[in-house]
């Protein structure tokens, strides 16, 4: 690996870091602040199963924020991600617990508006809508299970000091899944931004141990998380631990179960099957905010409570953090990109060249386009997307093609089906009727990536996608990674 890509891969590790630095208070921070859990027992147990979140189900919440921007060089990746990171961390030295989710996002955002490439509105406002989401439905599981909890405990009528021992080992086990679940969901906002300029590849030699790059990835981000825990975490757990509203042992208990369901409600791809298989809504899978969901359980129970031990002064400062950190990730990573490309002349943005193909203006004119008026330019090769952009807007009949469309079909993303990678797949997730589709067209060279899929799908049933249903919804996603992966295998 390259000296260069280990230096942007930073980035992402000062991501980390920030995140294990000030999330990490979400998980154990009530626990430690009201002196349940000792601090090096609660990082400890939060490093090891964020750990284990992150590697076994982090892909996930991977999806949708890819989405919102692909950045596809590792220098602009490591920039987003040190913007990031450095918005956070500047929030974790005033001690408020900011989400990395949003400083990840305001980040993309900011490269998006630097390469003039587009931000996916529906990513966008499906994340938006979990920004809003989050923290209120932690705020209703967090006053239902506080009901219950109240109820069973006086039902049971514990001794003090058994219930002060159950609640102590409740809040390690629920801090246990807390950091399961911020491992699993948060993983998308420390390496996410990585994934589609992935160096790592995959390895393993047999079907039962097949250990893939974004699972290499995200255990490189994992470790770093677990560093941010240990060294720099204990200031801002006791600001969500007491500084918001002063919370019981049980109560702390409660806030670490609510927010643990919410970010594996987020994050779950085993729930949206089985939603999926019974017919149901299924549950967007988006890297949300730990900070607000542990926030709006602490509101929830202190206005169960009556509301007057809320410290508003200090939520106000955390909602304004909220509001600032994606702003200023945006704006950080759009000045440091100016100053990474043209003062350290590093590719921040890998444009492609795209060609209007017969098969390219047959696939335009299915969406509407004239193919007359693209008679011009057909076969005319562009080095940029802006170029292209500007041939259609010189045209006779300016041509108002979706720009998501056009340069879908028009990308050049060339690839060759040879035989020497075709040996890779041992241990991959292809099927055996996937692999003999493959081995039939070694050989073939594709100028498009859309025709590979297509030519896949015409060589076997198994490379097609299911009719949308939402029992189909997640075969299709796990199809969509398999074309992702034959793609980076064959692509030249």
């Amino acid at each position: 690996m390259e000296v260069s890509i280990l230096v942007f891969l930073a980035g992402g590790l000062f991501l980390g870091w920030s995140l294990g630095a000030n999330d990490a208070a979400n998980v154990f921070g009530t626990a430690v602040g009201t002196h349940m859990v000792r601090f090096w027992v609660a990082a400890a147990v939060c490093s090891i199963f964020v750990i284990l979140g992150a590697v076994i189900s982090g892909a996930g919440a991977a999806h949708t924020l890819g989405k919102l921007g692909a950045v596809n060089t590792v220098a602009g990746a490591g920039m987003a991600a040190f913007s990031a990171a450095l918005t956070v961390y500047w929030m974790t030295k005033l001690g408020l617990p900011v989400s990395t989710s949003q400083a990840i996002v305001g980040a993309i955002i900011g490269w998006n508006l630097f390469t003039g490439s587009p931000t996916d509105s529906g990513s966008l406002m499906k994340i938006l809508a979990t920004w809003v989401a989050c923290p209120l439905l932690a705020g209703v599981i967090g006053v239902l299970l506080f009901k219950f909890t109240g109820k069973l405990v006086t039902w049971a009528k514990l001794h003090i000091f058994r219930l002060d021992a159950y609640t102590r080992g409740g809040l390690i086990l629920a801090g246990a899944l807390g950091a399961y679940s911020l491992g699993a969901n948060n993983i998308a906002n420390v390496m996410g931004v990585f994934v589609p300029s992935n160096p790592f590849t995959a390895f393993g030699g047999s079907e039962l141990f097949h250990f893939t790059a974004i699972q290499q990835l995200f255990l490189l981000g994992a470790l770093a998380i677990a560093i941010g825990i240990f060294t720099y975490s204990k200031r801002v757990m006791m600001t969500v631990g007491s500084g918001l509203f002063p919370l019981s042992p049980l109560a702390a208990w409660v806030v670490v179960v609510s927010h643990s369901i919410v970010l594996l409600l987020f994050a779950s791809q085993g729930l949206e099957h089985l939603l999926a298989s019974n017919g149901l809504p299924t549950i967007p899978l988006v890297p949300v905010s730990s900070s607000q969901a542990v926030v709006g359980a602490v509101i929830g129970i202190g206005l169960l409570k009556g509301g007057r031990g809320i410290r508003w002064r200090v939520l106000g400062g955390i909602a304004s953090g909220w509001i600032t950190t994606p702003i200023a990730a945006g704006a950080i990573c759009f000045i440091s990109l100016f100053f990474l490309q043209n003062v350290f002349n590093q590719r921040v943005f890998q444009d492609h060249a795209y060609v209007l193909s017969p098969p390219v203006v047959e696939k335009l004119a299915a969406q509407g386009v004239s193919s007359a008026s693209l008679a011009a330019l057909k076969d005319r090769r562009f080095e940029s997307w802006a170029a292209l952009e500007e041939a259609l807007g010189a045209l006779d009949t300016p041509q108002p093609a979706l720009e998501k469309t056009t340069r879908a079909f028009a990308m050049i993303e060339s690839l060759t089906v040879a035989r020497s990678k075709l040996n890779r797949l041992q241990g991959s997730s292809f099927s055996l009727e996937q692999r003999a589709a493959l081995r039939a067209m070694i050989g073939a060279h594709f100028l498009h990536r859309w025709r590979f899929e297509a030519a896949l799908a015409e060589a076997s049933a198994a490379w097609r996608s299911l009719a949308l249903t939402p029992s189909n919804k997640l075969a299709n996603r796990q199809l969509e990674d398999q074309r992702e992966e034959a793609y980076l295998l064959f692509r030249d």
